[in-house]
């Protein structure tokens, strides 16, 4: 953990980052996506499967063509997806839109339908991807990887519900609130949570270069369910499991804290950096996209 002197609690919202309620809709649409997902394969599969030669003599390439009767559906929905995926970037240059809702919550719809959509219109080409449609699928493909990308770092740098990005000092206010919260509970002392929880000292952290810093951060987010896993089993012969539970759930949070504030430097000139990556993908993604769309009508693919 970082040891820091004592600051004064920010009188800023608390941070959507130490955690938030989740809107309400959000793991229903989840499920919903997940599940048209699952269905489309599930129906298409014996299609799919097939040699492009082999498609024309099944009795679903009708359907499942791209220009066939859920082909074509398929292509009209991926691409009303994906217009409501720019809602969020637009969001930012419309006024009145910005005032809809808060920004995490667009984040999190965002996401999911920037996931959903690829595999929509995966389902409309039937995955065929060569030419024209093909390039555009393959920029969609980068550009997803590129937004999960950049929903970690957007995750590394801890913001207000507002999304105003949180100051060193408000973030290390934090993790001492959660230091504190650790030491009145009594059930574990900090130097136990730090031998579980180890993280690299400020000075080795400012001389690892960029790629190593970043694989850092990865490594030690993927480590720490194992680590929250190994305090519990060093605490397991507390006799009350609600206490347990709330113990380890405050060192695990006070651990991201303390990674974030070791690399928030880090994580900031990444985030900031993907900006300039991320838009090129996105601008050109779209531009393919209605050129395709227009083809489509004006050739009568539809």
């Amino acid at each position: 953990m970082i040891e820091s002197a004592r600051v004064s609690p920010p009188r800023t919202a608390k941070p959507a980052a130490v955690g938030t309620k989740r809107h309400p809709l959000l793991i229903p649409c989840i499920c919903l996506a997940a599940a048209l997902v699952l269905a489309l394969a599930f129906y298409g599969w014996d299609y799919y499967v097939l040699d492009q030669a082999q498609r024309p003599f099944s009795p679903k390439h009708r359907l499942l063509r791209p220009t066939g009767e859920i082909g074509l559906r398929l292509g009209m929905f991926g691409f009303a997806l994906f217009c409501l995926v720019y809602l969020y970037p637009l969001r930012k240059r419309w006024r009145w839109l910005s005032r809809k809702g808060k920004t995490r919550v667009w984040l999190d719809y965002h996401v999911l339908l920037g996931l959903t959509a690829p595999f929509i219109i995966s389902f409309h080409s039937s995955f065929k991807l060569n030419g024209f449609a093909g390039m555009a699928y393959w920029i969609m493909v980068g550009l997803v990887i590129s937004g999960i990308i950049g929903r970690y770092f957007y995750a590394q740098v801890p913001r207000t519900l507002e999304a105003a990005e949180v100051s060193l000092r408000e973030l290390t206010a934090i993790g001492d609130s959660f230091q504190q919260q650790l030491r009145d509970s009594g059930l574990v002392r900090s130097s136990e949570a730090l031998s579980i929880f180890h993280l690299p000292s400020p000075e080795q952290v400012e001389r690892m270069s960029m790629i190593v810093a970043l694989a850092q951060m990865v490594k030690l987010d993927l480590v720490r369910p194992i680590q929250a896993w190994r305090l519990r089993r060093m605490l397991r012969h507390r006799e009350d499991p609600v206490e347990l539970d709330k113990i380890v759930r405050i060192a695990r949070q006070q651990a991201a804290i303390s990674k974030k504030i070791l690399f928030l430097n880090r994580a900031q000139r990444v985030f900031h950096l993907w900006h300039v990556v991320h838009r090129p993908f996105s601008y050109t993604f779209a531009i393919l996209v209605l050129i395709h769309v227009t083809v489509a009508f004006l050739f009568g693919f539809y």
